[in-house]
């Protein structure tokens, strides 16, 4: 069967940062920081915010059962998992619990009314993925994923 045989990777190099190669971790979480995080240390002038007028906070309508079980369906059942290891297929599961799906819209609606939004709902984890036909990254371009823990983010609409 063609379809087991062993497959044959594409030459891929190490990215580069200032003309060396990025061999092992802390070189290259150097490369990645001080590509995207040149500007830390620049000092910025904040007096252009003074000219732009304030506005009173929106308020957030609160989630319907049906806005969450819509969103639901949209998401894969094989999309990547996230730190916590929750696919949307285990959340299909547990949320087609009735009481289990009251209690998640009660969490989102909670977290719109106090404008709080769990850190451990933010994880961010940045990935590079190769591409067919492009032998060399020379420049870190990371691709970001957000992963959060329930289907909420798929939910936000606004």
């Amino acid at each position: 069967m063609s379809w087991v045989k062993q497959c044959k990777l594409p030459a891929v190099e190490a990215i580069r940062f200032q003309g060396q190669p990025c061999n092992d971790l802390p070189d290259l979480w150097s490369a990645l920081h001080q590509s995207y995080n040149a500007a830390a240390d620049r000092s910025i002038d904040l007096s252009v915010l003074d000219e732009v007028p304030s506005q009173a906070a929106c308020s957030w309508i609160p989630f319907l059962m049906l806005e969450m079980q819509e969103a639901l369906k949209a998401c894969s059942n094989v999309s990547a998992l996230g730190p916590d290891h929750i696919t949307w297929w285990h959340l299909k599961l547990i949320l087609a619990n009735h009481s289990c799906a009251v209690g998640i819209l009660s969490l989102a609606n909670a977290c719109l009314s106090l404008w709080y939004w769990p850190r451990h709902f933010k994880k961010l984890v940045s990935i590079i993925i190769p591409k067919p036909g492009k032998p060399a990254y020379d420049t870190p371009r990371p691709l970001g994923l957000l992963f959060y823990s329930t289907c909420l983010a798929s939910s936000l609409r606004r």
